[in-house]
């Protein structure tokens, strides 16, 4: 069944209005009519089972006859904290992660960060362009909730966020014991939300790897290879859902 995703305003009561770029490819490209059943994403966990009602030239208007949750979400919510790295690596590390089953991504400032956005405005040009990725990635892959893209903090702001968490982790290169990290992979499904550190290229300080360890986020490795930042999450993120895949 086709698949559409709207904003919460779209939607009055039993009916949902379907309009923009979405109408053209309902109307003409899949050609379809009143009486066809389509589904509906809100974008936060629900699908919506639609009858179309009416095609139009700017609308398509549908009426809701069930509602489900989304299957594809993990039941646990993953927040990435992932350090600025240089380039368009970020819209690559956005666009895997939202597919991996992210809920959130929160861009950080770290000591060994290279990218510098003290431009305000050329930060929220950033923002609203990953959001964009973010979105996309989440359509394409058929996720149930669009995760979002925060602001830029700094590391000892991201540390403070995930001591809320149940569970904090951050990968390090000169972490030990493969057997630890098998161990909490495999007990992931105990715990509501999950923070997942990544450094930035040249990894993360030793003062930041001290502050993370004294506030419970425990430094695990992911082998003895040294994986760039852009590899690095989405490998720790394929593991986790792997475990939490149901």
């Amino acid at each position: 069944m086709h698949r559409f995703y709207v904003t919460a305003n779209q939607i009055q009561g039993e009916e949902i209005a379907i309009t923009g770029p979405d109408v053209n490819h309902i109307k003409n490209v899949l050609r379809m009519k009143p009486g066809d059943e389509i589904v509906i994403c809100n974008g936060q966990g629900k699908d919506c089972y639609c009858i179309i009602n009416k095609v139009s030239e700017g609308e398509v208007t549908t009426r809701i006859h069930s509602i489900q949750d989304t299957q594809t979400e993990l039941k646990v919510k993953i927040t990435l904290f992932q350090g600025l790295p240089k380039m368009d690596k970020m819209e690559l590390i956005i666009q895997k992660a939202v597919e991996l089953g992210v809920h959130e991504i929160v861009p950080v400032m770290t000591k060994r960060t290279i990218v510098k956005l003290e431009d305000k405005k050329k930060e929220e040009k950033k923002l609203e362009r990953w959001q964009a990725i973010a979105e996309g990635a989440a359509k394409q892959s058929g996720r149930g909730y669009i995760p979002r893209i925060q602001p830029v903090i700094s590391f000892r702001e991201a540390v403070q966020k995930a001591i809320a968490m149940g569970l904090g982790i951050i990968p390090y290169e000169n972490a030990n014991g493969i057997q630890r990290t098998k161990d909490l992979m495999r007990g992931l499904g105990q715990y509501a939300n999950i923070g997942v550190f990544i450094g930035p290229e040249g990894g993360f300080d030793e003062a930041e790897i001290e502050l993370a360890r004294t506030n419970q986020i425990a430094p695990i490795t992911l082998g003895r290879r040294i994986l760039r930042t852009e590899t690095a999450g989405l490998a720790i993120l394929s593991m986790m859902m792997l475990e939490l895949e149901e």
